[in-house]
């Protein structure tokens, strides 16, 4: 069985398209490969507030209003192409939190951690509820039948240092994501179309 490692944060719209291509790209090889899907953190803002802000505020203070404007009907699009509805609603702010729940996830194994990933990504532009609400965590740890997940939502210092260690070892060097580590050599950047993935994987 092959491997397929994605650095990802949990706020990052192309992660969610990224995901879903690969899914088709998986589906489209059933049958000739195997691939067990681990996910692994990255940052976009690491000082992004714990608080939070208004998502669309901050995207007009970091990419100016005019371009703002104009990825909101592109991400619209993009996001119906794939079945998602995409909201720009709610707040946006520091992932850590996130991240520790998804490398929690992840030692109960790799499906476990795919179900996590899942309802952080839709909860949070789908459905515009705040990354870093407790509530929102302890439901998509429900959600995606994460044993014993008072441990990580209750304990800031649960698989905090998992993630600081995943950090460096899979984040360092890579400048945007999604980003795709194939069997621990072949690295690929971006929401890649599904067939492109299906023979890059089919070649793996």
């Amino acid at each position: 069985m092959g491997t397929i490692d994605i650095v990802s944060d949990t706020v990052c719209p192309w992660c969610f398209i990224g995901k879903r291509r690969l899914e088709k790209a998986l589906r489209q090889l059933q049958g000739q490969k195997q691939f067990e899907v681990r996910w692994h953190p990255f940052q976009l803002n690491p000082d992004a507030s714990q608080a939070g802000v208004n998502k669309l505020e901050y995207y007009k203070q970091k990419f100016g209003e005019q371009r703002t404007k104009s990825m909101i009907p592109m991400m619209t699009e993009t996001f119906a192409k794939e079945g998602l509805n995409y909201t720009m609603e709610g707040k946006t702010g520091n992932t850590l939190n996130s991240h520790r729940l998804i490398a929690f996830a992840g030692r109960q194994g790799p499906d476990v951690q795919d179900r996590v990933v899942e309802q952080l990504f839709r909860a949070y532009f789908t459905e515009g509820k705040y990354i870093n609400d407790p509530e929102l965590l302890k439901e998509a740890a429900e959600k995606a039948g994460v044993a014993d997940a008072d441990q990580v939502l209750s304990d800031p210092t649960v698989a905090r240092d998992q993630v600081m260690e995943e950090l460096r070892e899979y984040a360092e060097g890579v400048t945007g994501v999604p980003h795709f580590i194939i069997n621990g050599k072949y690295h690929l950047s971006g929401a890649q179309d599904p067939e492109y993935l299906a023979q890059v994987l089919a070649k793996a």
